[in-house]
């Protein structure tokens, strides 16, 4: 800001459906716009139009060179909410941006000014509404993945641990990454620290499921996972999968005995019970 005067993006949009109807066209909009910012004595610093593209998209050239230029004006002034975004979560991601560099967003037809108290306020409604719908929407993912895990059913949207990859849905083995993860526990159940064990593994060229090297968190990673005994976990829930299984759950267990026996502090560190998590203390 100069002098006190504001610089202003003005930007304008019409879609393909929007330009049959009377009112949307750019040319209208355009010069309501650089009415309204001689009424108020903005200074305009850049006309960005999109021509032909939808507000539920955020990948439009013009918007995203304005959003470039951003640093360049102080305010963004639209004609409608709707010209700017059609996605009420690409909106409240743009206003936050907004915030954090200190810029004003203003609507012209629906009086939405964030330079006014007022305006402030609504926004402040609009975002909580926002908020408040997100978080609804995520209690409703949550309990129906638990519903899931009760009933035994489903990935639960976990990303495939080493040895395996998905496959129509389930989890499928992969043998020549198996073969090193039966081999990690039995160098683990031998005596060797886990430690030693990614030293060895990287001496032999062997990589992550990454394609990283190994170190003693990937290593611990692997011990902890009752998914190489043939169950499935999410949160404090414990089901049989229909994968391969390299080891026996006994197995398992005496692998979590050893590993908690060694641990300053035990964690999470389990053993598994009647297909039920028992926390070793």
């Amino acid at each position: 800001m100069e002098n006190g005067v504001k610089k202003v993006a003005i930007y304008a949009r019409v879609s393909t459906e929007d330009q049959a109807k009377e009112g949307f066209s750019l040319d209208s909009q355009l010069e309501k716009l650089r009415s309204y910012c001689k009424a108020r004595g903005w200074e305009i610093a850049g006309e960005y139009v999109d021509d032909g593209y939808s507000g539920r998209d955020i990948r439009r050239p013009a918007y995203q060179k304005m959003m470039e230029d951003i640093d360049k004006w102080d305010v963004l002034l639209v004609m409608k909410m709707d010209r700017i975004h059609r996605n009420s979560k690409n909106f409240m991601l743009m206003m936050e941006e907004l915030r954090n560099k200190n810029k004003e967003f203003v609507s012209m037809t629906e009086s939405l000014d964030t330079s006014t108290a007022m305006g402030r306020f609504v926004m402040d409604i609009i975002q909580r509404i926002a908020q408040l719908e997100s978080e609804q929407i995520g209690e409703r993912v949550y309990d129906g993945m638990r519903q899931k895990a009760k009933q035994g059913k489903g990935l639960l949207g976990s990303p495939a641990p080493y040895g395996y990859e998905y496959d129509g849905g389930m989890l499928r083995g992969v043998e020549k990454e198996l073969r090193v993860a039966r081999e990690i526990f039995e160098m683990y159940v031998d005596g060797m620290s886990m430690k030693d064990i990614a030293d060895e593994l990287n001496r032999r060229g062997i990589r992550t499921k990454k394609g990283g090297r190994w170190d003693r968190k990937t290593i611990s990673r692997i011990l902890s996972n009752p998914v190489y005994c043939g169950l499935m976990e999410w949160e404090d829930f414990i089901f049989k999968g229909e994968h391969e299984a390299i080891i026996s759950i006994e197995e398992f267990n005496e692998v979590q005995r050893r590993k908690a026996a060694k641990a300053k502090r035990k964690g999470k560190l389990f053993i598994i019970e009647n297909n039920k998590k028992k926390y070793i203390s």
